[in-house]
């Protein structure tokens, strides 16, 4: 297995205590330490759904600290329906509503992601089209009594009972699980195609670009 972390003297740190996101880097081949991130998680007003993906997947990665020759890698998923934002449900009820609202339709998720090391940083964005299957109310209940939508954007996880809810998507799996892996790795690449510079401990990244695509700092 290729372990693409750590060349070059570089150290990829994830800035996130999700399992899901942990086994999609350990799978892939990274070699990583956990330094969890905690911010404030809250939409700003009339805040756009990337945006607010972009900022929180930034504002993960500063509240994290930087070695020299480390990359932060922190990300924040929503899901997305008529222009609401759905995060992690607070309670039984609210997924419960959640879930109803995704039923029989589509809808997108949307992961930010932000990769900070010593020289910046890089911010971008993964969109996924999902559309669910039409679910009874007796569905709903019966998938939120398992316990397992209350720690999840939208109040499913693609991967584990909801996987039968799911008819079809357009776009990468692993960025309805929590983390676009392909788009990590392709920023990885950038970032360590030199080697580290020496210093690089804790820089204070400047402000990011707001247009679709990667955001360099």
């Amino acid at each position: 297995m290729t372990r693409s972390p750590e060349r070059g003297g570089w150290k990829l740190v994830l800035a996130s205590a999700s399992p899901r996101r942990r086994e999609i880097l350990a799978n892939a081949g990274f070699v990583f330490e956990v330094r969890p991130a905690d911010v404030d998680e809250t939409p700003l007003d009339g805040e756009d759904p990337e945006e607010h993906v972009r900022r929180l997947a930034r504002r993960k990665a500063e509240a994290v600290a930087l070695g020299p020759g480390e990359v932060v890698l922190a990300a924040d998923t929503i899901v997305t329906v008529d222009g609401a934002i759905l995060g992690k449900p607070a309670g039984a009820a609210e997924a419960r509503r959640m879930l109803e609202q995704l039923s029989g339709r589509g809808h997108e998720v949307l992961t930010g992601i932000c990769l900070r090391h010593g020289g910046g940083a890089i911010v971008d964005a993964a969109r996924t089209r999902v559309w669910f299957l039409e679910l009874s109310r007796e569905e709903i209940d019966a998938y939120v009594a398992s316990g397992e939508p209350l720690d999840k954007a939208g109040a499913y996880g693609i991967q584990g009972l909801a996987s039968k809810f799911v008819r079809r998507i357009e776009g990468c799996y692993f960025n309805v699980v929590g983390l676009p892996v392909a788009l990590v790795y392709e920023h990885w690449r950038t970032v360590t195609a030199s080697p580290p510079t020496g210093g690089g401990g804790d820089a204070q990244p400047g402000k990011t670009g707001s247009g679709r695509g990667a955001a360099h700092s």
